[in-house]
């Protein structure tokens, strides 16, 4: 009983927090979605109650009944949003663009696959059918990675749209990034008591106004209000849904940013406290607006009791800051998902609270966006404009979003088709009308977030599409099993005391660049670890399961593969944590193949040798400019390749020992990517023109990982691809 009080009690207390962080962007909604709406004035006082009825059955049904109690559950292991439903898939499905899956990976505690019940036709049909087509996973790869530009296009637009006094929105703006590098859980926590009072406020004003002015707009819950609205303002009505539809932004964001609580705190907090006051706050509105009809454009601030307009304006100045904080902050944890599945160019994250993983800060977006919200706010100059924008954003994530979890449905959840189909058909149907009203206002500010989606999407999958070409390239020419056997037979190749780790994105088989190494180098230290850092779709991945070793053969030759697999929330250890961590599992991983090869005889096994193939052909290179020299006193060990016999687990762990003693030097390999000579036009400029700029302009692999300069050895080639 005490156990489930405590567990109660979390969860309150966290549905608390959420209220501060989650709900800034919806509940501000009220500020601009009666003037969005009717922008021409109210023709009709039953258009009122129309609109009205179009709030409350939207509200209801798209952030209520969809999003709280049904997308909630479609959750990553507590992570949502677009890109997490991608990684959900991906994880129960082989639709991932790279090929880089491991079977091993299923064994990760936090991967929580469930194998389709073979009772499940449909299921396993559906998931044959998408896992052998290019098409399918093609489209849900565009899916993700254009709801994630809507909802950075949304991190942009939310600051632009809370004021609609220029200079006053530019300086809150400024303040409002200077401050992000605190991190979210400092800057949200500290206003979730204000956000509250908002909520008062607005449900309390929204009461005070319904039975002041006219409680008969209580009638709007009558859904046939909305068809006699359409009824009889036709092409106007249609295009004024784009309106409408604005009093269910930020819904997105009680999907994306719950990594930092639970379903129930979500749940709780909504329906019993978000939903009534945004319910009380447009009824309010609307009864205010059936006595002063021409009131509209300015009906909130309008419609406040004189004696609390200046606490109220204050107010909502400080919840439309912080309604901002929200959608920038699930900028910063989207594109820190995209990176880790290479999505995204490579730019520095920094996790800002120990408490929460998800909260990260990347201060090259923070200040992008910063320049965008001050273009965007300065160039639109009011909220009706930028309300035209905002809305394509918001509702085109909830449709991409009800196809993945439509999906998750069936091959997933593996539930009825009785309740897949009306979910599907009920909300694609109502946010599809909703996108075309939206899309209808293009040239009314439309068109901005297409226009900056189609920038993102295009970075995104140049990105995406170059590193697979290239991860396809290295695994076709990766090193066969005949190359490593053959050298020790090669006399110019000598050992150096001391450990190598040379990375690489290949986590299978040996990448092309080692023997371009050992062309140029012709030295080897003593003990060699191929590292490759891989990206699994889960949030986190325990350490103890972090590191997976192979033995290359010979075994003599003291050569090992290593992955070392991280979840999207990971952070990156510093270079000597990383390094104790790593040896230690390597002598965990000696010690149980010693194990193993003492207990039974020893068979060749597949994943530790290579399959055959041909000696790669290595496209002509060159080593980048920075290469360190080795000392002549300490480079030679010996004219043997091979160091000694090993004669059992402990030897060779006195081996690693003695090679740590004498320090870790980093071989990273940076090829170049070009394009064929004789690839297409488009092609060519994608390669070596979009491709190269953007590696040129963001951060080098080097940057993110772990490694210091003063150990560093670059490796450089040409990949033509």
């Amino acid at each position: 009983m005490e156990e489930q009080q405590g567990s109660w009690g979390i969860t309150l207390s966290l549905a608390f927090q959420s209220i501060g962080i989650v709900y800034g962007d919806i509940g501000t909604s009220p500020l601009y979605v009666y003037s969005s709406t009717f922008t021409d004035g109210i023709k009709d006082q039953e258009d009122i109650l129309g609109v009205l009825s179009l709030i409350i059955y939207t509200i209801t049904l798209i952030t209520l009944l969809k999003y709280v109690f049904i997308v909630l559950w479609a959750n990553d292991n507590g992570d949502g949003g677009t890109f997490a439903l991608y990684s959900k898939i991906c994880r129960h499905m082989k639709v991932s663009l790279i090929p880089t899956h491991q079977p091993e990976d299923a064994e990760l505690s936090n991967y929580s696959i469930e194998v389709p019940s073979t009772k499940m036709k449909r299921a396993q049909f559906i998931k044959e059918k998408i896992e052998n087509s290019l098409v399918a996973g093609i489209l849900l790869f565009l899916g993700a990675i254009m709801g994630t530009s809507m909802v950075i296009a949304d991190g942009v637009l939310t600051p632009a749209i809370s004021d609609d006094i220029v200079r006053i929105s530019i300086v809150i703006l400024i303040l409002l990034f200077v401050f992000q590098r605190f991190g979210t859980d400092k800057v949200g926590f500290t206003f979730a008591p204000l956000i509250c009072v908002w909520f008062v406020f607005i449900g309390g004003i929204g009461l005070y106004n319904l039975f002041k002015y006219d409680v008969g707009v209580l009638k709007a819950f009558y859904p046939k209000y909305i068809i006699d609205y359409l009824r009889r303002n036709g092409k106007t009505g249609y295009i004024s849904l784009g309106g409408v539809l604005l009093c269910i932004t930020g819904t997105e964001a009680m999907f994306a940013d719950l990594s930092h609580f639970n379903v129930r705190a979500i749940q709780i907090s909504f329906a019993g406290f978000v939903y009534p006051a945004l319910l009380c706050a447009y009824i309010g509105q609307a009864a205010y607006l059936k006595v002063h009809p021409k009131n509209v454009s300015t009906t909130f601030y309008d419609c406040i009791p004189r004696p609390l307009y200046w606490p109220q304006y204050v107010v909502a100045v400080i919840a439309a800051v912080i309604a901002s904080q929200a959608m920038i902050s699930g900028t910063f944890s989207i594109i820190a998902q995209s990176q880790s599945l290479n999505c995204f160019p490579r730019v520095k994250v920094i996790h800002t609270s120990k408490k929460y993983e998800g909260q990260v800060y990347i201060p090259e977006i923070n200040y992008a966006l910063m320049i965008g919200c001050i273009i965007v706010t300065a160039a639109f100059k009011n909220t009706t404009n930028i309300g035209n924008a905002y809305g394509i954003c918001v509702v085109t994530v909830m449709v991409i979003t009800t196809c993945m979890v439509t999906l998750i449905m069936l091959v997933i959840w593996k539930i009825s088709i009785l309740w897949i189909i009306p979910f599907f058909v009920i909300f694609a149907s109502i946010e599809t009308l909703y996108l075309s009203s939206a899309v209808y206002k293009f040239v009314q500010g439309g068109y901005l977030p297409l226009a900056f989606a189609a920038v993102l999407v295009t970075i995104m999958g140049i990105w995406h599409y170059v590193y697979k070409e290239r991860y396809r390239f290295e695994l076709e020419n990766k090193v066969s099993s005949d190359y490593m056997r053959d050298l020790a037979n090669y006399p110019n190749i000598n050992r150096a005391p001391g450990i190598g780790l040379l990375y690489s994105e290949l986590v299978h088989g040996i990448p092309p660049i080692f023997p371009h190494f050992i062309s140029n180098i012709a030295t080897i230290h003593s003990v060699l670890v191929f590292v490759s850092i891989k990206h699994i779709p889960v949030g986190t991945v325990a350490m103890e399961e972090r590191f997976l070793f192979r033995q290359v053969e010979p075994r003599e030759y003291q050569m090992f593969r290593c992955v070392v697999r991280y979840g999207y929330k990971d952070v990156y250890d510093n270079p000597e944590e990383f390094e104790q961590q790593l040896l230690q599992y390597l002598k965990e991983f000696v010690r149980h193949e010693n194990f193993m090869l003492e207990s039974k005889p020893r068979v060749q096994n597949e994943e530790f040798i290579e399959q055959h193939n041909p000696p790669p052909q290595i496209p002509s290179a060159s080593i980048l400019p920075f290469i360190p020299q080795l000392n002549t006193s300490d480079r030679i060990v010996s004219a043997r390749f091979v160091s000694g016999p090993i004669l059992g687990a402990e030897d060779e762990i006195q081996f690693i020992d003695k090679a740590m003693e004498k320090g870790v030097l980093y071989l990273f390999g940076e090829p170049e990517v070009r394009a064929k000579p004789t690839s297409s036009l488009l092609k060519r400029i994608t390669v070596n023109y979009a491709y190269n700029f953007l590696k040129k302009n963001f951060r080098q692999g080097r940057d993110v990982m772990p490694i210091p300069r003063a150990r560093l050895l670059k490796v450089g080639m040409i990949y033509e691809i």
